[in-house]
């Protein structure tokens, strides 16, 4: 099994050796591509040392997977190619997200869309990989209707450009490169991407219209707010959801912790009647916080309570780590599937 990791030395490529190795993936020939820049370069994989090549080396070396983690333009050039070589793609990048053409795929929710000939699969944005997660069994359950969700995402989600910056400015050094137009130690930047001609950033529409492609129901409303804050590693999201069912607390609670990859870390139980009694002292509530998801691949939900303000709602808090679940793991899950469906 030939596997091709494009973009091997950034952050997101990087978390894909490290979970092609954690989940025993069967790579027998790794090929690490990077940029002119990069090819020659080493990185070790399993033991052994690999050359970091360019993306037509890896298509010559008849690569049999390629996890793509270097960009839209690097995607939008270079996936075709290795398609058009019988290679299949599962690429991290927006670029094919909303073709009409590819699958975009969450494995524990829409796998099944995943055919012979689907030789270039998208991976969605981290924020929606991570609120879908959260939220799919409660939308086959009780129906979503509306979310409202507020993003507060790290800035790993960036790139390595944005930790410099960060580290330089809590340092109280002027950072030699900026990822973002203003500081972000200290600060929360309400802009993710680009802004657009409704008013909401790129990155806030992804979670619109890739909850709409991945859930197959383009009736649900989102409203989105996206902001980058300083915080290293892991995302966070206020999640409110308007379901068109009645239900009771009870339900909703248990929907949660019976949903694959979703850890349930509540600061109340639920007592008979269903009313909410806290438990633990200040310093020990369990609720979801970035500082403890680093590393794993769970998507956790906590804060979870019936919205008092409409009819059939809930508020729950949602975090996990971006690098992970949020890309890289996701898109070997991909990969495994691949294997499983006999794609590879």
């Amino acid at each position: 099994m030939k596997v091709a990791v494009v973009g091997a030395t950034g952050l997101v490529g990087r978390n894909m050796l490290k979970i092609l190795d954690e989940r025993n993936f069967p790579v027998t020939e790794l090929i690490p591509v990077a940029s002119e820049k990069s090819s020659g370069s080493r990185i070790s994989f399993r033991g052994k040392e690999y050359v970091v090549c360019t993306p037509a080396q890896a298509i010559e070396k008849g690569a049999q997977i390629a996890l793509f983690s270097a960009g839209s333009g690097v995607s939008k050039e270079w996936a075709p190619k290795f398609a058009q070589a019988g290679c299949y793609v599962i690429d991290n990048s927006a670029c094919w997200r909303m073709d009409p053409t590819k699958k975009l795929v969450i494995p524990e929710i829409n796998g099944d869309v995943i055919e012979k000939g689907d030789y270039i699969i998208a991976n969605p944005n981290c924020s929606t990989i991570q609120m879908l997660i959260a939220i799919a069994d409660l939308h086959k359950r009780f129906k979503i209707k509306r979310i409202v969700v507020s993003t507060y995402q790290c800035i790993t989600g960036t790139g390595k450009k944005a930790v410099d910056q960060m580290e330089a400015e809590r340092d109280g050094k002027e950072p030699q490169t900026k990822a973002y137009p203003y500081r972000i130690d200290l600060n929360l930047l309400p802009h993710i991407d680009v802004f657009l001609e409704n008013g909401y950033t790129k990155e806030e529409m992804k979670m619109v219209n890739e909850t709409h492609k991945i859930m197959r129901d383009e009736s649900i409303r989102v409203s989105p707010t996206t902001v980058r804050v300083p915080v290293l590693g892991g995302h966070s999201e206020s999640i409110n959801l308007e379901f068109e069912k009645p239900f009771e607390m009870e339900e909703i609670f248990s929907t949660l912790r019976g949903t694959a990859g979703v850890v349930v870390q509540d600061a109340v139980e639920l007592e008979n009647g269903g009313q909410p009694s806290a438990i633990g002292s200040i310093e020990n509530l369990p609720y979801p916080m970035p500082l403890f998801t680093k590393d794993r691949d769970e998507v956790f939900v906590g804060r979870i309570r019936r919205d008092p303000s409409v009819e059939n709602g809930i508020n729950l808090w949602c975090v996990a780590d971006n690098l992970r679940k949020g890309a890289a793991t996701n898109t070997v899950q991909i990969a495994e599937l691949l294997l499983e469906k006999g794609l590879v």
